[in-house]
């Protein structure tokens, strides 16, 4: 199949997804045992970011259910990864951070992945790397901040 002009945005589209859907795979299969790719993007989107975060937030963030969220995060917190607190400005809300475990464990998981990785570094050339990741970040803000956008 060739990429019509009027389509090239699906697939690009596409191609993101079949990406995930592969790297998602091939990062689950490597991940310690007993962590779930769940497990593993919610311990990675606190390293990256910080802070605390609501259930809710949490759940708005990886687009899913706030009782899936509930579950992978008490799957963290038996673990010992997060910790789970009283959200002081709303009772009926619990707030989210990561424990020196989970970003012991997030980093262990990404050591886990060396040999694949490194795979990928010798696969494609650095320069490829770097010219990719504008865009994707870029397509990532504008994808992310469109979700809120009313049709």
């Amino acid at each position: 199949m060739t990429d019509s002009a009027d389509a090239i945005e699906f697939a690009v589209l596409n191609e993101i997804g079949i990406i995930a859907q592969l790297s998602s795979a091939a990062i689950e299969a490597r991940l310690p045992e007993g962590m779930r790719l769940a497990h593993f993007r919610v311990l990675n989107h606190f390293v990256r970011l910080g802070g605390e975060r609501s259930m809710v937030r949490l759940a708005d963030a990886f687009q899913v259910t706030k009782g899936a969220m509930t579950n992978t995060v008490g799957r963290l917190l038996d673990r010992g990864y997060v910790t789970v607190r009283a959200d002081p400005g709303d009772a009926r809300s619990k707030l989210v951070s990561i424990t020196p475990e989970g970003a012991a464990a997030r980093e262990a998981a990404l050591a886990a992945m060396g040999a694949e990785l490194a795979r990928l570094r010798t696969a494609f050339a650095r320069e490829a790397w770097g010219a990719a990741l504008p865009f994707l970040r870029e397509l990532r803000t504008w994808l992310d901040s469109d979700r809120d956008t009313p049709r």
